[in-house]
């Protein structure tokens, strides 16, 4: 980890109240860094464009009223690295956006392979079925290679990021709040196997709560590190769409998942399709849209490792299938399981990617 110590100037910079990302920036921009941003009188900071009286008081105070000595201890035990726009490590894809973050805070590690990601996100109160196709597509697109960037909200994002894990690809979680905070609660054990084999992130101090406000401006984040957003279930009044919306801007790919018509979770994506998303069946549909940074690189081995993981009964059920499709009748039988039992089991199985079922109740390996 890089010696925290000497990004001090960013964290005090980074706490100031309505300083904002864009005005950090050119403020480093033109004194060279934040610590002579810190250090520049009134006078001088009054010359920048957009800073008044009362901001440029904010930052000449700063460094006697923000104390970060709390924070950096914090962050030394838990390992945060901190990226500023300035960073050659500071993504690529996000650099591009209009008004980038002008600092990350950073649990895990980005890697140069991270350009090559794709953003799933949903609505929080998604169906089975939503939450079926988000973690069956991060399944195929992780094994491609794909990183699958979302914000570690109940619901799509959730299944998005366990379905990258489960077959061991990279995922990257973007929070609404501080890196310090765990937010849904519930959500701490996913947020640990992220920070192990991918990266969580936020661009905002530690201690911030996870406000309204705080996740129109994450989610401009998420699509800013893709190169493209999927969004999986979607009332018409939902953060998914928000993030299409930056999406676009940034001139981002767009894809949508077809729903029920009949549904309020579909409402939102349907019409992202009539205005012009991408309609997406498989992950083939968004690897085809994809010019890709690095080999494509199918990983074999942890589809292979799935198969060992699983439960007495879900090895019971698997060895019961073949490359020729099975009746759901015949499972049943032949396992000697109850039928609600081997429908859960079956579910577990397809979630995973390594069956799928066709017409007719008919089951087949993948």
């Amino acid at each position: 980890m890089k010696d925290i110590d000497s990004y001090k100037s960013w964290i005090v910079l980074s706490k100031i109240p309505r300083l904002g990302p864009k005005r950090c920036r050119e403020l480093v921009e033109h004194f060279g860094s934040p610590q002579k941003v810190l250090s520049a009188s009134i006078e001088d900071l009054l010359k920048i464009p957009q800073i008044g009286r009362e901001m440029a008081l904010s930052i000449a105070k700063a460094q006697d009223v923000i104390n970060v000595e709390r924070d950096l201890e914090w962050m030394e035990k838990f390992g945060v690295s901190l990226i500023s726009f300035q960073d050659p490590l500071y993504p690529p894809n996000l650099k591009m956006i209009f008004n980038p973050p002008s600092l990350l805070y950073v649990r895990g590690k980005l890697k140069e392979e991270d350009v090559d990601a794709l953003a799933i996100v949903g609505t929080r109160r998604a169906t089975t079925y939503g939450k079926l196709v988000a973690r069956r597509l991060a399944h195929e697109l992780g094994r491609e290679g794909i990183t699958i960037v979302s914000g570690m909200a109940r619901g799509i994002d959730t299944m998005a990021h366990q379905g990258a894990l489960e077959v061991g690809a990279r995922t990257i979680a973007v929070l609404g709040c501080g890196i310090d905070i765990v937010y849904p609660p519930e959500n701490r054990k996913l947020m640990e196997e992220i920070i192990e084999r991918g990266a969580v992130i936020s661009e905002f101090p530690l201690g911030s709560l996870p406000d309204a406000p705080n996740f129109p401006q994450r989610n401009r984040i998420i699509s800013g590190l893709s190169k493209g957003v999927l969004v999986v279930e979607a009332p018409l009044r939902s953060g998914a769409l928000i993030t299409a919306d930056f999406a676009l801007e940034q001139g981002r790919e767009v894809f949508a998942v077809p729903g029920q018509i009949n549904s309020p979770n579909s409402q939102g994506v349907n019409r992202l399709i009539k205005e012009g998303a991408k309609l997406v069946e498989s992950a083939e549909d968004i690897l085809e849209e994809f010019n890709f940074s690095y080999p494509r690189k199918l990983k074999r081995e942890n589809a292979d490792n799935e198969t060992l993981s699983l439960s007495p009964e879900e090895k019971k059920v698997f060895n019961l299938l073949k490359d020729t499709p099975v009746h759901i009748d015949f499972i049943i039988e032949a396992s000697g399981l109850a039928a609600s039992k081997v429908a859960e089991v079956l579910m577990r199985l397809e979630i995973r990617g390594l069956i799928r079922e066709i017409p007719g109740k008919l089951f087949v390996r993948s």
